[in-house]
C-alpha cells in the first residue's frame, strides 16, 4: 500500500477518535476518578486484549498460509493487520468499510490481489462464523443454568434467537460450499447510490472475483482441518473475551458474586445486541442495551451493566489508538516479505 493511502486510512481513523472522545457522556473528571478506583483490574481489561487478537491473528495466518509452499507471511505482520484492520472497523460504520480493505491493500504486495481478497474475505467470514456459534452455545448455555426461571416472555427471545443463531450458520455453511463473493456484490448491487458502482466493479473483475469464491469454496472442501482450525481460534478468542467481563466486576466495590459462565452470557447478549446494530460506529448504546437485558434476566446490578459499557468503550479506544500507531510502524522493508503472488 502507498504511503498515500495509508495516510488517508490514518486520517479517517484519528478524525473518528477525536470525534469520540469530545461526544463522551461522562465527564472526564469522573471518568479519571473511575479509573484511579478500579486499580489494576482496569489494567487487566486493557492486557486482555492482547491474547485475544494475538488469537484472532492465527485465525487469519493459517488462512493466509495453508497450502502455501515457500515463504510465508510472518505471524507478526498478520497480527499487526489485525489490530489495525479491527482498529478500522470500530471507527466506521457498517464495521467492515474500514478494516477489510485496508487488510487487502495491505497484503496484496505479499500474496497477490486473488489471494489477498480471499484471505480477508475468508477471515471476515470466520469471525461472524464464530460469533453465530458462540451465541448459539451461550442460548444453550443459559437453559442449562437457568431454565427454570425461564418465562414466556424470555422463550420466546430465546426462541427467535436460537432461529436467528443456526440459520445464520445455515447460510454460512452454504456460503462455504458454493463461494460468497459474487452473491454479495449481486446482493450490494441492488443497493441505492452505491449499486451502479459495486455493479460495474463487479462486471470489470468478473474473473478475479469467481477466482475469490472457487478459493472459498476450495478451503472447507479441501482443507478441513485450516477450516476447522481458524474456527475454534476464533470461537476461542470469544471465550477469552468473556474474561473482561468478570475483571470489570472486580472492580466493583460490592463485588458481586457472578461465574465465568454468567459473564459468557452477558458477553453474548452484549455482541449480539451490537452486531445487530453493526451499522453505528463503535456500537454506541447497542453495548449498554444488551448487557441491560441480561443483568435483569439474571437479576443483577443494573449499574453493573453501565460501568460494564463504560470501561470496555475506553478500552476499545486504547486499542484504536494503538492500531493506528502500528500503521505507521514496520512499513520500510515490504519488499523482505513478499511471497509468490497468487
Amino acid at each position: 500500500m502507498s504511503s498515500k493511502t495509508r495516510n488517508i486510512f490514518l486520517l479517517i481513523g484519528i478524525t473518528a477518535v477525536v470525534v469520540m472522545l469530545c461526544t463522551f457522556d461522562v465527564p472526564y473528571a469522573e471518568l479519571w476518578q473511575k479509573i484511579k478506583s478500579a486499580g489494576y483490574w482496569f489494567w487487566a481489561v486493557i492486557l486482555l486484549w492482547l491474547p485475544i487478537y494475538m488469537l484472532n491473528a492465527w485465525s487469519w495466518y493459517v488462512l493466509i498460509n495453508d497450502g502455501k509452499e515457500g515463504h510465508k507471511l510472518s505471524y507478526w505482520r498478520v497480527f499487526k493487520y489485525t489490530i489495525t484492520g479491527y482498529a478500522l472497523n470500530y471507527v466506521t460504520p457498517v464495521g467492515v468499510l474500514g478494516g477489510e480493505p485496508y487488510r487487502i491493500m495491505e497484503l496484496t504486495p505479499y500474496v497477490g490481489a486473488t489471494k489477498a481478497s480471499s484471505s480477508v474475505i475468508l477471515y471476515a467470514m470466520m469471525h461472524i462464523f464464530s460469533h453465530f456459534w458462540f451465541w448459539a452455545f451461550s442460548m444453550a448455555l443459559f437453559l442449562l443454568l437457568y431454565a427454570s426461571s425461564v418465562t414466556w416472555p424470555i422463550a420466546a427471545v430465546l426462541t427467535l434467537m436460537t432461529a436467528f443463531c443456526f440459520l445464520g450458520i445455515y447460510f454460512f455453511m452454504l456460503g462455504y460450499r458454493n463461494g460468497l463473493a459474487m452473491k454479495a456484490l449481486r446482493f450490494f448491487a441492488r443497493w441505492p447510490l452505491i449499486g451502479k458502482r459495486i455493479e460495474h466493479f463487479r462486471q470489470k473483475n468478473m474473473e478475479s472475483i469467481e477466482r475469490v469464491d472457487q478459493q472459498i469454496a476450495e478451503l472447507h472442501a479441501q482443507r478441513k482441518s485450516t477450516f476447522y482450525l481458524s474456527l475454534f481460534l476464533e470461537f476461542l478468542a470469544r471465550v477469552v473475551g468473556c474474561l473482561e467481563v468478570m475483571f470489570i466486576l472486580f472492580m466493583l466495590p460490592e463485588n458481586e458474586s457472578i461465574s465465568f459462565f454468567d459473564c459468557i452470557l452477558m458477553q453474548a447478549f452484549m455482541s449480539l445486541f451490537a452486531n445487530l446494530m453493526f451499522f453505528i460506529p463503535m456500537e454506541m448504546g447497542t453495548r449498554e442495551g444488551g448487557f441491560a437485558l441480561i443483568t435483569h434476566t439474571l437479576h443483577l446490578n443494573k449499574a453493573n451493566g453501565v460501568l460494564t459499557g463504560l470501561v470496555t468503550r475506553i478500552r476499545e479506544i486504547v486499542w484504536i489508538a494503538i492500531g493506528l500507531l502500528l500503521m505507521k510502524v514496520g512499513n520500510a522493508n515490504n519488499t523482505q516479505e513478499k511471497g509468490q503472488k497468487t
